[in-house]
């Protein structure tokens, strides 16, 4: 089954409508496929059919709306999957609690395609996996039901690149790799994401080689924000502000790319695709010594951040216990409703943990949030700690602040004006700056 470039007649089945799958789906419908998506959540099924959103986001709400009707989601397999020409798997790809990589969610989904598979099906993995798990993992299911690759059905890998509130960004400009198994499947998903997007496609030697590169590009980030974690860390004993030096080095119109300092690294790719290569490597007699130092240090930085928290609480001769303090953001980034791998979490448990009275405020996860605004989360607070670079947080009036009689902030985002907020009269701690 050949797709034309000229007449899309094709059919599309999404697994998975996350982050990942539901932007896709809504692009293919966009672009004149019949899609369905199948889910094993009922709430994500039904907003979908309802043209409504199960994430906040703006973007995808406008999209759900105008195409209400276009997308048939279900949780039932027997719906969607022997009808489409092309399956695409967009299902989460998380560690255990152990930091081991959990295939779990892939491996489902690729049991269930296989009791569906028909000749001349196109499938194709968008989950960020360790290299050769398409070849080792996912072929070997789909064959289990006696169906061949490459001779009766064909399969590509072609890493997902999403950024979730980059309005700039948006899926159908970014560019993309892909890898499959043969000349024919690579052709087919080419000719597939050629309909979908406005951005260059590259096409990769092998499947092993597109995994590699959606794993290259998160280590690349998790390393260098575990770089400037660190610098930050060493520039707080200097009475260095991290800051300043970033921006700068940024003046370097050659050989620098700013990375900036903060609580942590969080959500579904950077703090967990390092761990597939560092497991895939050990399997194969390597030692991802990089690796293992950036995932230690960027999980470091939540306690690095309540270390702050004590030297604000300090300064007015206070412990953890019984103080007043209010959290900003809970999200693992700004303007998203995404608590995946936060360290938002992290610092929130600690400061629990350690007796704490707290008013948690995120505007884009109420369900997380203790109270039900801003100025209550302000309010009379020993110390306040915006973990969030929420454009709510970003664009309050400072001055905010000191009517809510605030004595000290940890702003572990580096985003409010530190020589205004002294100017207040109220104590100011950074990542990296003081």
């Amino acid at each position: 089954m050949p797709l034309d470039n000229k007449n899309i007649s094709a059919r599309v089945c999404i697994i998975g409508l996350g982050y990942v799958g539901l932007p896709l789906a809504c692009l293919a419908a966009r672009k004149g496929f019949e899609v369905s998506g199948l889910d094993i959540n009922n709430r994500t099924v039904e907003h979908v059919n309802a043209g409504k959103s199960p994430i906040a986001d703006k973007h995808l709400e406008k999209e759900l709306a105008d195409l209400k009707g276009r997308i048939h989601a279900t949780t039932n397999p027997a719906e969607c999957l022997s009808k489409n020409q092309i399956i695409v798997v967009c299902v989460p790809t998380p560690v255990d609690e152990k930091f081991n990589p959990d295939l779990e969610p892939v491996k489902k989904a690729c049991e269930t395609i296989a009791l569906h598979l028909q000749k001349g099906q196109l499938v194709i993995v968008e989950s960020t996996v360790y290299p050769g798990t398409t070849e080792e993992v996912v072929k070997p299911i789909l064959e289990s039901k006696g169906l061949v690759e490459g001779k009766d059905f064909d399969l590509a890998f072609c890493p997902e690149r999403v950024n979730p509130g980059d309005e700039k960004w948006n899926l159908e400009k970014i560019p993309r790799v892909l890898g499959g198994f043969s000349d024919k499947g690579t052709a087919r998903a080419h000719s597939f994401y050629a309909q979908l997007l406005g951005a260059p496609i590259r096409v990769m030697r092998s499947a092993r080689e597109a995994e590699a590169v959606k794993i290259l590009e998160n280590v690349f980030r998790d390393i260098n924000i575990a770089m400037v974690n660190e610098l930050a860390r060493s520039f707080d004993h200097l009475g260095i502000d991290t800051v300043d030096v970033i921006e700068g080095a940024k003046t370097k119109p050659f050989g620098f790319m700013p990375f900036y300092p903060g609580p942590g690294v969080g959500g579904h790719c950077i703090p967990v695709d390092p761990y597939y290569l560092i497991e895939k490597g050990m399997l194969n007699g390597f030692n991802h010594q990089f690796l293992v130092l950036a995932r230690k240090i960027n999980s470091e930085m939540p306690l690095y951040v309540i270390e702050r928290v004590q030297e604000a609480l300090n300064e007015f001769e206070k412990g953890f216990k019984n103080s007043r303090i209010g959290v900003l953001g809970v999200t693992y980034k700004g303007n998203v409703d995404d608590v995946r791998e936060s360290p938002a979490l992290k610092v929130i448990a600690e400061l629990q943990k350690k007796g704490a009275l707290l008013s948690i405020f995120d505007p884009w996860t109420t369900a997380q949030s203790h109270v039900s605004s801003l100025e209550e989360a302000l309010k009379e607070k020993d110390c306040v700690v915006l973990l969030t670079d929420h454009k709510e947080f970003i664009e309050m009036p400072l001055e905010k602040l000191a009517q809510a009689k605030v004595k000290s902030v940890v702003d572990a985002r580096n985003v409010w004006d530190k020589e205004k907020v002294k100017a207040l009269g109220i104590l100011y701690l950074g990542v990296g700056r003081k």
